[in-house]
Order: C-alpha cells, then sequence, then structure tokens
C-alpha cells in the first residue's frame, strides 16, 4: 500500500526525520520531536474532541514513549520508535496503532490469538485500524 500523503503522512515524515536527528546527535537532541508530537497531540484533541479518539491515543502514546525513552536506560525505544515511524511513512503501517486496537477499551471482542494475530499481520487499511473489517 503507498501511504496517502496527507496531513498525518506529512505529520510523520517530519516526526520520523527530527527523530533521525536526535538519534544522530543533533544539538537539541530530542526536544524537537517531543514538541512536534505535542503539537500534534494538541492538533489531533482540537479535531476530535475527545481524549479516546483513536487518532489522540496514538500520538499520545507516542508522546510518552518519547519522554520514556530520554530516560538513558530506556533509549532503546526512540530507536524502536523509529522503527516504527518509518513504517508508517514508507508502507503506512503503524505498530503502535495495532497494539492500542488491542487494548481493552478499543476492542469489541475477546483478546484471542487469532484477533491479535489478525490484528498484528492483517495488510494497513485507509483509515483507523478501528473501523477495518477482518478480511480487509
Amino acid at each position: 500500500m503507498i501511504p496517502r500523503r496527507d496531513l498525518d503522512w506529512w505529520y510523520w515524515l517530519a516526526t520520523d526525520l527530527l527523530l533521525i536527528a536526535g538519534l544522530a546527535g543533533s544539538r537539541w537532541g530530542m526536544l524537537p520531536v517531543i514538541g512536534l508530537t505535542l503539537v500534534q497531540v494538541v492538533h489531533y484533541l482540537a479535531r476530535e474532541r475527545r481524549v479516546t479518539a483513536f487518532p489522540v491515543q496514538v500520538r499520545a502514546g507516542y508522546l510518552l514513549l518519547l519522554v520514556a525513552g530520554l530516560f538513558q536506560p530506556l533509549v532503546f525505544i526512540h530507536w524502536i520508535q523509529l522503527a516504527g515511524t518509518t513504517a508508517v511513512v514508507t508502507v503506512a503501517y503503524c505498530p503502535l496503532a495495532r497494539i492500542l486496537a488491542l487494548m481493552p477499551w478499543n476492542r469489541d471482542q475477546p483478546l484471542t490469538l487469532s484477533f491479535v494475530r489478525k490484528t498484528v499481520f492483517s495488510p494497513p487499511v485507509a483509515g483507523s485500524i478501528l473501523g477495518a473489517q477482518p478480511g480487509e
């Protein structure tokens, strides 16, 4: 699937580039990527008007992981985020969205191995993973 070049994609591309710069030792470190992610959280919260909206959850989770990765023993989290963000930008697959889709507040069916496999391994879809039907 070729990622759509909409606002979401541009946000993630900028996030990916800033994350690369931070990991490469930019003078400002992770501050720019944290700042941009905070802007995204505020933007999507204003647009969706609900903290529980899936786009807000993804960005808030991403922000929390960025902050956690500032703690030296957890810096590996930033490398995982780089891999995930690059996947979003290049093939429209968001590992964080897949994980969040498995959380109890985001699903209406039991957590089974079959459901986890379907959620993790199904190809990317346009729109929210929560709106995708099995087999799409």
